[in-house]
């Protein structure tokens, strides 16, 4: 079987074992199922394509297992149901069909929506369970595990997910490792597809200085914004006018200003016991607001392999980046590595490119140390090279891992990042925050409920309020990616007291 082959003759354990445990769930499936009993929800995207020729693979070892490999088994016995949509891009229909031919697919096409087109197929057929091509992070995953019986009120039928805990890159890299055709929209800049009327291609992978070119899939950087091409398309219902309740902003503004979101944690008793003061997660936040990106969370955790785990396990999922810093090195607190490494739950493995970088540092000194520094998350690190650092950065999927002990360092650190990132196109720059400021000598009573309404006035604005000292002046705080809408904010609070209420501060 050529996809067998493929994954085993490859070097990325991670999709190895993300393919082991997808077949083996195809395998499970099959022995308590019979053909008849099973089909396959085929819809011409990425995940089914995928699913398809897992399915192929998983059959195939499933009859292995029972010595009854006949020849190469090119027809594919699972039912194949598509539901063909008039909606539906004219490629997606092309190439199901062509797929179909290809690997003999016995392919049931239903003009129904879902829910009545299993009804009606359930009722015909014996079947029992159906493989989906659902992955966490779609809308219809909360709550699915690999064998998940339908939802109430839908036919009775067993969910069969074997990709449910794949990600965007571990969907391309099996395409691209088996070397399987997939849709050709997704070569055009569609990362994720739906109906003609709610699928445009992913601005993130926009070409430079053209705004109808773009990078193909595989290449976007954050698997997380696979689904900024699936936004609604403004109806045409009002004359191309925003609605008033809007508020002069779109909804595909609101998707672009909220878009990309960090987290920062700093692993350190000292900062826990007040003995140093963290004065590189406040930098990080300013230089992140810079280049756009909204900060989720700033946190600090003691210097243990399971806190720095817990939190980086809440944080990655979260967050499109998470940037950890404090706790790197050969000391017995440095833990930050290893607590990634559970948190991915994949071992530390000595990585020999790191070791020489580590050896030109320190040399002959502390050998048992440098060696245990030099040991990495399996599978899932990346070093990143720059000339003005002795050291590489390390990224582990979507974390960031900083050895910063002061902001000159870390700013050193950030700006290296930062032109790598660029570089290799996997860094989004979007407009940066920009804030103002009004003090008001109104009482907090006075001022609480206005503020409530204008925040849901201005929902892509992010409005606050403190004082600096408890009976001083409120200072309200304006703080988003467009001056306009800033601006705009302000004169809507101030009409609803007297004019002179609220004066403007830098």
């Amino acid at each position: 079987m050529e996809i067998d082959k493929a994954i085993r003759e490859c070097d990325d354990r991670r999709l190895q074992t993300k393919y082991n445990n997808a077949t083996y769930v195809v395998q499970r499936a099959l022995a308590l199922y019979s053909i008849e009993e099973v089909a396959f929800s085929f819809n011409g995207g990425k995940d089914s394509t995928v699913l398809l020729h897992i399915l192929r693979a998983g059959y195939f070892l499933h009859k292995k297992g029972q010595n009854s490999v006949n020849g190469d088994l090119k027809d594919f016995p699972i039912r194949t149901i598509y539901f063909e949509s008039p909606c539906a891009f004219p490629e997606i229909n092309s190439f199901t069909y062509d797929t179909a031919a290809i690997y003999g697919l016995q392919i049931d096409t239903i003009s129904l929506d879902f829910k009545s087109g299993l009804e009606a197929l359930l009722k015909e057929k014996p079947i029992r369970a159906i493989f989906l091509g659902v992955r966490i992070g779609d809308p219809t995953a909360v709550g699915q595990e690999q064998f998940s019986p339908s939802s109430p009120g839908w036919p009775p039928f067993m969910r069969l997910n074997p990709i449910l805990d794949w990600s965007y890159r571990d969907v391309w890299a099996f395409l691209l490792t088996c070397k399987v055709n997939y849709c050709s929209l997704y070569d055009q800049g569609y990362t994720s597809i739906g109906s003609i009327y709610d699928t445009v291609p992913n601005s993130l992978l926009c070409i430079s200085n053209s705004s109808n070119k773009f990078k193909p899939a595989y290449l976007l950087a954050d698997g997380r914004l696979e689904r900024a091409g699936r936004a609604k398309r403004p109806s045409t219902s009002t004359g191309g006018q925003i609605p008033a309740e809007s508020n002069g902003l779109t909804s595909q503004d609101s998707y672009k200003n909220s878009m990309l979101t960090a987290s920062i944690i700093a692993v350190g008793d000292e900062i826990l016991f007040g003995n140093l003061e963290d004065l590189l997660g406040p930098y990080l936040c300013r230089k992140l607001h810079s280049i756009g990106w909204s900060v989720l969370q700033h946190s600090a955790v003691h210097n243990n392999i399971d806190s720095v785990a817990e939190e980086v396990e809440r944080q990655k999922s979260k967050s499109d980046m998470v940037f950890i810093y404090g706790g790197v090195g050969p000391l017995h607190s440095d833990v930050t590595i290893a607590g990634i490494a559970k948190a991915f739950g994949v071992r530390l493995a000595p990585d020999e490119e790191f070791e020489e970088y580590l050896r030109h540092i320190i040399g002959d000194q502390c050998t048992g140390d440098r060696n245990e520094m030099a040991q990495l998350p399996e599978g899932i690190t990346e070093l990143w090279h720059h000339d003005k650092l002795s050291v590489p950065l390390i990224k582990c999927e979507n974390v960031i891992i900083l050895s910063a002990t002061n902001v000159p360092e870390m700013e050193k650190q950030w700006d290296c990042w930062i032109e790598l990132a660029k570089s290799s196109d996997l860094l989004a720059l979007l407009e940066p925050y920009v804030s103002k400021h009004v003090t008001t000598n109104l009482s907090d009573v006075e001022i609480a409920q206005p503020l409530s309404k204008l925040c849901l006035e201005f929902p892509d604005l992010y409005i606050g309020c403190y004082r600096n000292a408890r009976y001083g002046s409120l200072i309200v705080s304006f703080k988003g990616k467009d001056l306009t809408r800033i601006e705009s904010a302000i004169k809507a609070l101030q009409k609803k007291f007297q004019p002179s209420a609220f004066i403007e501060t830098k």
